[in-house]
């Protein structure tokens, strides 16, 4: 797929755009933007695609993508039939992640909301959303433009203490990580992204850092709630999602340039990760 940079630019000078759409089908365009996109999917059905995460959307649906993700919501072929009757629903809301300021999210208030964005820059499905959240975003356009900026702190505020959501991208579709404030995890994490793609182990990030095997085992684990060897795994994959959708390779050179010594394994780890193989990934999205 070919992707396209969308501009979301508000055309009457504000901070944030709102937008409620009634349509025959949604934009059938693989595409990206710098504003931070927050979508409320009032009627439709289809396929969402968001980085490397490929998942059915349905009414009701609520999503936070950070900047520059690629994405699209491709509704199911009887939206395309003609005469069919059904139409495809949706609010979203783009803002930049600095829109009231470059300081405004370092302020101690602002710290869940700053965390939520943070969060989002992998994409974010909110799960058994409470009716009072969804009630505030449809109406939003209802609102005079300084109570939009109000209601839309209130919303992201109320999501940030949401507890039920699944984070859809995977790191290793993303071009960098994002820095952390601690310096341990910062070293971790430059070894990983510089060396992933080649045969690397625990002993060898543990040694960069000054640990032994066993406790570095035991600090990522308590870190990520996964294994040093599930996190690089997911992370190869992710890349090698990001590889396929470029059109870059055939799937045993994307297989070697992820980290992978073997078409086999790489096979059978992208299967146990993305729940597809390779080739029905590279389908989905074609």
């Amino acid at each position: 797929m070919k992707l396209h940079l969308l501009n979301r630019t508000s055309e009457l000078n504000r901070s944030l755009t709102i937008n409620r759409e009634v349509k025959s089908n949604f934009l059938r365009v693989w595409h990206y933007h710098p504003e931070i996109e927050l979508v409320h999917v009032v009627k439709s059905s289809g396929t969402r695609f968001i980085g490397d995460n490929i998942e059915r959307f349905t009414g009701g649906d609520l999503v936070l993508i950070g900047k520059n993700i690629p994405h699209m919501w491709l509704n199911d072929d009887a939206y395309f039939e003609e005469g069919s009757g059904l139409s495809a629903e949706a609010i979203s809301v783009h803002f930049l992640k600095n829109f009231l300021g470059d300081d405004f999210l370092e302020v101690p208030e602002m710290n869940k909301i700053s965390q939520l964005l943070d969060r989002a820059e992998l994409g974010i499905k909110f799960i058994d959303v409470e009716d009072g959240i969804i009630h505030k975003i449809k109406e939003l356009n209802e609102l005079r433009p300084i109570d939009q900026i109000i209601r839309l702190l209130d919303i992201l505020a109320l999501l940030a203490d949401h507890e039920h959501y699944e984070l859809l991208s995977s790191l290793g579709y993303l071009d960098s990580f994002r820095r952390t404030e601690n310096k341990r995890l910062d070293q971790i994490y430059e070894f990983i992204y510089e060396n992933f793609n080649s045969q690397i182990s625990a002993c060898d990030v543990a040694d960069k850092i000054g640990m032994n095997k066993s406790a570095f085992s035991r600090y990522f684990k308590k870190v990520h709630r996964k294994s040093f060897t599930k996190y690089l795994n997911e992370m190869r994959i992710g890349y090698a999602c990001k590889l396929m959708l470029n059109d870059e390779e055939s799937i045993t050179g994307i297989a070697f340039l992820s980290g992978f010594n073997n078409i086999s394994n790489f096979n059978r780890q992208f299967k146990i990760i993305k729940g597809i193989t390779p080739t029905e990934f590279i389908s989905k999205y074609k």
